[in-house]
């Protein structure tokens, strides 16, 4: 599924998306971040996706060590896959929670849900923010993006 976006394909933001730029990528891992799902049928049964897209999927959240594959076998069934985030898949939270609070904002829904993000610990609601190196928050409004080398 690897294309080159474009003739700026060096653009961290075009690789990533080389990788995650296709809606079904982007719900299974929140899928795995949200509600924990692990297994191929979980998948299935909360997206709604074609088992060959779902397959494929997987396998390129693998190849790009978003997940890794384990075997489990339930008492009595035969041996299977599941697919836990990695470190890599794990840090895509930040992705997630950016795009759940966009979508609340500027794409609402009176029976829309969101992910909300806590901290393990104490339950208390983490944010998204862009923060300035002396520990300011800094509004979206008030930021300028540059082009810097990675």
């Amino acid at each position: 599924m690897s294309k080159a976006l474009g003739k700026d394909s060096t653009c961290s933001i075009a690789r990533s998306l080389e990788v995650l730029g296709d809606t079904w990528t982007l719900l299974i891992v929140r899928d795995a971040l949200v509600l924990g799902s692990t297994r191929f049928q979980e998948f299935r049964d909360a997206l709604g996706v074609a088992p060959n897209i779902l397959a494929k999927r997987l396998a390129l959240l693998v190849d790009e060590g978003l997940m890794t594959r384990r075997t489990y076998q339930d008492t009595g069934a035969r041996a299977r896959d599941e697919y836990v985030l990695t470190d890599a898949g794990r840090s895509l939270s930040l992705v997630i929670a950016a795009l759940g609070a966009w979508g609340r904002e500027f794409r609402p829904r009176p029976d829309g849900t969101s992910p909300s993000f806590l901290v393990e610990d104490s339950e208390t609601p983490a944010q998204l923010a862009f923060v300035a190196a002396d520990g300011g928050h800094v509004p979206p409004d008030r930021l300028v993006a540059r082009r810097t080398p990675d």
